[in-house]
């Protein structure tokens, strides 16, 4: 029998921590981490990643697993969480996965789209474009081959729009064809997919506020302690959204109004980018973080209690 998985999972700043602790509590679970960023150590206020007391309350796993130089992808992702969670239900507790990143999600959930081949020329010819000409020109085609990729993802990542284009000009197709093709059937557990969202101008709120509390819990600091260590801004982990404003402010290139301004911006831009990911996905079931708290437990409860 495949064991059974509660996913909670929603835009960033929604409040799904807290969902899944106090679901945690209530059906003696553990969480297990989907945010791509949480797994790196010595990013903790950019990231939201939990105190020390909740961790104490409730088990977390994926927390803290690699530098910010070392390599991690989506498929050694899924090697660990799996790992992790038939660990968790052998225990005879109940596993809540919980994030925001749908590619980790989904690779897990449904396996890993592979494609073709990488080719060293092909990527070459692209990395020197990217040098030359900008990523934002690269990213421009790449919306025009492929819109749909555009969606999950960023402007800024270099790696997934190469690997995009790359598939598209060695194949004529688009990566986003490709992954449909895949169809992703592969399952490993039963699942319960329970998505956090608020009203537009509800999350946007939060999401401002949220940005001002890590600048005063000292997010520039963070960052500064991340250069000493001898970590390069240029890192994949340290251009996402909060360390890439605030280097950009260490750096000189913005004050640091505008710096916690641009913030603000990317981060809801992030929080719509990841609700068009998971809208496409009609297993999953919508609550409200807040007023559905006792829907969200009771569906989770009886997910749980329910026998194949």
């Amino acid at each position: 029998m495949r064991p059974r998985l509660v996913i909670i999972l929603g835009p960033t700043g929604v409040g799904k921590s807290e969902v899944a602790v106090e679901l945690a509590v209530q059906v003696d679970g553990e969480i297990v981490n989907a945010d791509s960023q949480l797994v790196y150590r010595y990013m903790d206020i950019g990231t939201a990643k939990p105190p020390a007391s909740v961790k104490q309350r409730v088990p977390h796993h994926l927390l803290d697993i690699v530098d910010p130089d070392g390599e991690f992808n989506a498929a050694r992702y899924r090697e660990l969480a799996l790992e992790v969670i038939r660990d968790v239900a052998a225990r005879g507790k109940k596993p809540i996965l919980c994030g925001g990143t749908g590619l980790y999600i989904r690779a897990l959930t449904q396996g890993l789209f592979v494609g073709p081949a990488k080719d060293p020329q092909v990527r070459e010819q692209l990395g020197r474009e990217a040098e030359e000409k900008g990523l934002s020109l690269l990213y421009g085609r790449l919306r025009e081959v492929d819109a749909e990729a555009t969606h999950w993802i960023h402007p800024n990542d270099r790696y997934r729009i190469v690997r995009a284009l790359e598939v598209f000009q060695l194949t004529g197709k688009p990566i986003s064809q490709w992954q449909k093709e895949h169809s992703f059937k592969e399952s490993s557990f039963e699942t319960l997919k329970i998505g956090l969202n608020r009203d537009r101008e509800e999350l946007y709120a939060l999401v401002n506020r949220r940005c001002d509390e890590m600048i005063e819990k000292g997010l520039v600091d963070e960052v500064k302690g991340l250069v000493e260590r001898g970590y390069g801004l240029d890192l994949p982990p340290l251009q996402s959204v909060g360390y890439r404003q605030v280097a950009g402010y260490l750096k000189g290139e913005s004050s640091l109004e505008e710096a916690i301004s641009l913030m603000k911006r990317d981060t809801r831009r992030l929080a719509k980018r990841q609700l068009t990911w998971f809208r496409a996905d009609k297993e999953i079931k919508w609550f409200h973080p807040e007023s559905d708290k006792g829907k969200i437990q009771e569906a989770a409860k009886q997910f749980f209690e329910t026998r194949s």
